[in-house]
Parts: C-alpha cells; sequence; structure tokens
C-alpha cells in the first residue's frame, strides 16, 4: 500500500512552485529596484546576500508549508500561535496583517511608476488598473488564485533570467567595473541593510511576513509534505536564480540604472525599446501575482472568503492602498516598508527554529 505521505504529483510539486515564485516576485523584483537595493548595492557581495536568503527560504519554506499541511489550520492565521504561542501569535498576527497591506500599497505604487516611466501615463492610471485586477481576482478565491498565479510565476523568472544573461553578456568587465564604482562610492545607490548579511536578514525577513500564512493555506491543498516541501524547494531555488542573474546585470550596468525608479525597464530599454514595450507587460504580470495574494491575505484574515462581506471588504481594501500608494515615491516606499518589517520579520525565524526543535525532540 503506497504511503500516503509520499504521494507526489509533479503538477502540483510545480504549481506549488510556480505560487511560490509568483508571491515574490512582486514589483520589487520585477522593476529591478528590490534586487538593486538589497542585492547589486553591495557590489560581489550580493552573492553572499544571495546565498543566505536561498539557505533560509528553503528552511522557512519547508516549514510553512509542512505545518499547514500537517496541522490544517481552520484560520491561516493560527500558523501565528502554532510557532510563537498565544501572545507573540496574536501579535504578530496583527503586525504582519498590517505589513501586508502596506506591501499592497507597494505594488500600487510600483504599478504606478511602471507605466509611468515607460510610456508616460499619468500615475493614476497603473496604480487604479493594477488595484482593479488585484481586487477581481481576489474575490475568486485561494484556489484559483494558486492555478493563476502558479503559471505566471515561472514565466516572469525565465524572461527575468534572459534579461540578466543578455545585459551580463553584452558587458561582462562591467560586473567587476561596476563593484569598484560602488565600493568607491563613485555611484550613489539606495540601500536596503548596513551590509550583505544585514541585507540577506531584512529581505528574508519581509518575505517570511508575506509567506507564512500563504504557505500554510496553501499546504492544505498538498497530497503529501514530501510534495508540498518540493515545490517551495524548487520556488526558492528558481527565484534565488533569478535574483542572482539579475542582479549581476543590473552591476555590469550600474551608471546606466542607479538612481531610477525601474532599473529593469532602463536594462532592457538599453538593448530595445521595442522589447522594452514588451517588459512592461511583464513587469506588471510581476506586480499582478504579488498584489492579489498580498490583498487576498488581509481580507481573509478578517471575513470568510467568497461572502458578499469578503467581497465588500476586498472591494475597500484596495481602493485604500491604492490611494496610499499613488502618493508616495515608489523607491522609498520599498526602502522604508521592507526595510523596517524585515527586522521583525526576522525575529520570527527565532520562534519557528524553537518550535521545530520541540517537534522534532518530541517525535
Amino acid at each position: 500500500m503506497e504511503n500516503k505521505n509520499e504521494l507526489v504529483s509533479f503538477s502540483n510539486v510545480f504549481k506549488f512552485a510556480g505560487a511560490f515564485i509568483a508571491f515574490l516576485i512582486g514589483s520589487g523584483f520585477a522593476t529591478g529596484q528590490e534586487i538593486l537595493q538589497y542585492f547589486t548595492s553591495y557590489g560581489l557581495h550580493g552573492l553572499l546576500t544571495a546565498f543566505i536568503m536561498l539557505v533560509l527560504f528553503f528552511y522557512v519554506g519547508a516549514s510553512f508549508i509542512s505545518a499547514g499541511y500537517t496541522n490544517k489550520f481552520v484560520k491561516n492565521n493560527d500558523i501565528f500561535t502554532y510557532y510563537c504561542g498565544k501572545y507573540i501569535g496574536a501579535a504578530y498576527d496583527y503586525f504582519t496583517v498590517v505589513f501586508l497591506f502596506m506591501s499592497y500599497v507597494v505594488m500600487i505604487g510600483g504599478a504606478s511608476a511602471t507605466l509611468n516611466q515607460h510610456y508616460g501615463l499619468n500615475p493614476l492610471v497603473g496604480g487604479i488598473l493594477m488595484a482593479v485586477l488585484a481586487t477581481c481576482t481576489v474575490v475568486m478565491g485561494l484556489g484559483k488564485i494558486v492555478d493563476i498565479i502558479g503559471r505566471i510565476g515561472p514565466a516572469i523568472v525565465i524572461v527575468s533570467i534572459v534579461i540578466g544573461l543578455v545585459a551580463i553578456f553584452d558587458n561582462p568587465s562591467g560586473i567587476l567595473e561596476g563593484a569598484r564604482m560602488i565600493a568607491k562610492g563613485e555611484v550613489e545607490v539606495m540601500r536596503a541593510g548596513t551590509n550583505w548579511f544585514t541585507s540577506a536578514c531584512s529581505y528574508v525577513g519581509f518575505c517570511m511576513l508575506w509567506l507564512i500564512c500563504f504557505l500554510g493555506a496553501m499546504g492544505k491543498q498538498a497530497n503529501s509534505k514530501k510534495e508540498a516541501v518540493m515545490g517551495t524547494s524548487f520556488g526558492a531555488a528558481g527565484f534565488a536564480l533569478g535574483c542572482v542573474i539579475l542582479m549581476l546585470g543590473l552591476l555590469a550596468n550600474i551608471g546606466i540604472v542607479a538612481g531610477t525608479q525601474i532599473p529593469s525597464l532602463m536594462l532592457v530599454n538599453k538593448f530595445s525599446t521595442y522589447f522594452a514595450t514588451m517588459f512592461t507587460v511583464i513587469i506588471m504580470l510581476g506586480i499582478y501575482t504579488t498584489a492579489v495574494p498580498l490583498l487576498w491575505q488581509v481580507s481573509a484574515r478578517f471575513t470568510e472568503e467568497k461572502t458578499q462581506k469578503f467581497r465588500i471588504f476586498t472591494v475597500i481594501l484596495a481602493a485604500a492602498g491604492c490611494f496610499i500608494g499613488l502618493e508616495l515615491p515608489f523607491n522609498k516606499l520599498v526602502n522604508i516598508i521592507y526595510g523596517i518589517n524585515g527586522y521583525v520579520g526576522i525575529l520570527l525565524l527565532v520562534f519557528i527554529v524553537l518550535k521545530d526543535i520541540r517537534n522534532h525532540i518530541g517525535k
């Protein structure tokens, strides 16, 4: 008789991996702003940032989705109580809700800046368009969200890898030159963190706050723990590869992208204005794949999915986030919101490790 814990559907594995990647892509990755601040700004030390990120993503991704598979949490936020206990768990729960909403605001800012920079459109256009698309998708429920973004995510990473490789091969000596320029302070690049290590911790920290409830809920859809963990592991590896290649591509062209709102678009525009137009659509899709689960998590925290109350609350949240996101510069939104919350998020790692140790000892 086949062990249920060993059942693996590779279509589910790739769907989970795709959803993991798609959720993390967002406006920060797709626009290159996140990669520029967290990785490229530290020169070649950004590779160390990426390595630490990958190791931690392997661990927390597997832990979150396994917890969801094993415990089948009735409420998505119960996962905080599972890791942190009643009181600290409640504090993390409410803090995370606020952070998720503010992250959705960042997505609105990214969509607004993208269409404004490339097409010269009024900033209102991109922000409102993203809010409408996110709202329409969220009301369809988690199952449909995973299906949709799980297919889009890998495609965006592949495109980003191609762009990074083209930028690297076009100017391979630019990588070392870019690292030198950053080290000497010849270019001004906004940084997240004080060094490559704190940057990695901050990055994983805010991503953990994004992922914890989403992966916990996604774990309930897995056939086995093995299938769930394979999905997040493949997702972490694919995302890290995309980060490294795009980081090196930006580093090789640091003189062009430093100080810009949408650095990846500047990179593409260097080679082809026609492809830059197409890549604008890719960026918007990347923002969409993160805006949707962010908005869904906040709505599902306070209302029951697929009810009339859920739909109304989603519309109100989307509109409020759109209004805020259109008022602040995109690069500052990324730096302030992700930076501060990243350090709070990484503290969660201590509780996760302690809980997993207790579980292991208990077995």
